[in-house]
């Protein structure tokens, strides 16, 4: 066993063994123009969307000869814009994955949707196909807001569709966007109080992030959109938090607020635990322990590459095998992130108690129970607390 593993195993919050799946579907109805992520226009692609598919379940099939026998811990169907799909291929995929997988009891899946009503219409078969938790990019109620993120939902429409996911799913989540150009922090109270009345049991707020491969991220180096100054996003933040503490949601990670730990999502924090996960689909990440070492993976981005590259056995386009120093620092970024924190393991591992230990003296982080954790102070700050500890 690597050092690695034993960090891990030492984690008295540690996945163990379980795996779980996140399944890429890269097509949308358009392409948002803050979006970066692995994404296609969905235009009527009907053969292809079916050989994918396909693709897809040969996939699940070989990484599970892979890794040999597993418990499921969750499922993810993201993208891209997952409620496009045929709720029969929806169902043969968690079928597939169940078969593959046996879980111990009641599994977590979660299918992203958007909340036009065309998809809002699809809701009740997506339940039956096997979807049990919901996640609605609204991304905002406000409609002016919602031509500005190029959206193809109106701020009715989100709330038609929430009502209806409500009706056909237990378990709820919505995406809002929040520090958008022109917004003001009463604009943002407003919208955040009207959304909490509407009846989901978690959100993930985000910040607008300007990448520079985007629509926006070109309007940005144009100096045609300008984002809120820092003063004014750092206002947003807390912002957020008040709003959302004082409606009873508990900020478990930097961007999840749930009502209650039933409402956290399971198969993220499975992720931030540094839980196995296949990563199954066009561009998609994923985690495994391969023969006692810590593996990234990234499935090749085009959707052609990635069907004749599962035909041929070799579906990924990157497989890095991180060493001992590398598993440690992923577990250190993903643990400070939430609430449960990072195991002081992998602080040892890395040989960086001394900075720890500074940034407790300034109030950034506590140590307690064997963890280190990001205090209220430190959460807003975390990627300068992140510099401190890895550079």
């Amino acid at each position: 066993m690597t050092e690695a593993a034993a960090i891990l195993l030492a984690d008295p919050l540690d996945p163990g063994s379980d795996v779980a799946v996140y399944l890429h579907w890269p097509y949308c109805a358009r392409i948002c123009p803050y979006c970066d992520f692995n994404v296609v226009r969905d235009r009527g692609r009907v053969e292809e969307q079916a050989g994918l598919v396909a693709a897809m379940l040969a996939d699940l099939e070989a990484q599970a000869a892979l890794i040999g026998p597993r418990r499921l811990a969750s499922i993810f169907l993201g993208g891209g814009t997952p409620s496009l799909m045929a709720p029969e291929a929806v169902a043969a995929v968690i079928g597939q994955i169940g078969s593959l997988f046996p879980a111990a009891g009641p599994v977590e899946v979660t299918l992203e949707a958007n909340p036009t009503d065309a998809e809002a219409g699809r809701f009740a078969a997506l339940r039956d196909a096997g979807v049990n938790r919901l996640s609605l990019g609204v991304q905002s109620l406000d409609d002016e807001a919602l031509r500005f993120l190029g959206r193809n939902h109106s701020a009715d429409e989100a709330r038609r569709a929430i009502a209806l996911a409500g009706a056909a799913f237990d378990r709820l989540s919505i995406d809002l966007i929040y520090a958008r150009p022109g917004q003001s922090v009463a604009d943002w109270t407003q919208e955040l109080r009207t959304a909490v009345d509407l009846g989901f049991e978690h959100v993930s707020p985000y910040q607008l992030t300007l990448e520079a491969t985007t629509a926006f991220g070109r309007a940005l180096a144009r100096g045609t959109l300008v984002p809120p100054d820092e003063d004014l996003a750092a206002a947003l933040y807390e912002t957020t938090q008040t709003v959302l503490s004082e409606a009873g949601f508990e900020a478990y990670e930097v961007s999840n607020h749930a009502r209650g730990i039933a409402a956290r999502s399971a198969h993220n924090i499975h992720v931030w635990r540094g839980g196995d996960y296949l990563g199954v689909g066009p561009g998609a990440h994923g985690r495994l322990t391969l023969d006692g070492v810590r593996t990234a993976t990234v499935a090749h981005r085009r959707i052609g590459d990635y069907v004749a590259g599962v035909a041929g056995g070799s579906p990924w386009a990157e497989e890095d095998r991180l060493d001992d120093a590398g598993a440690a620092e992923e577990r250190l970024l993903l643990g400070l992130r939430t609430v449960e924190g990072a195991p002081m393991a992998a602080v040892e591992a890395l040989g960086i108690e001394s900075r720890v230990a500074g940034l407790a003296e300034d109030g950034f982080v506590t140590v307690a129970g064997g963890r280190v954790v990001a205090t209220v102070t430190g959460r807003p700050v975390l990627d300068a607390v992140l510099k401190v500890l890895l550079t």
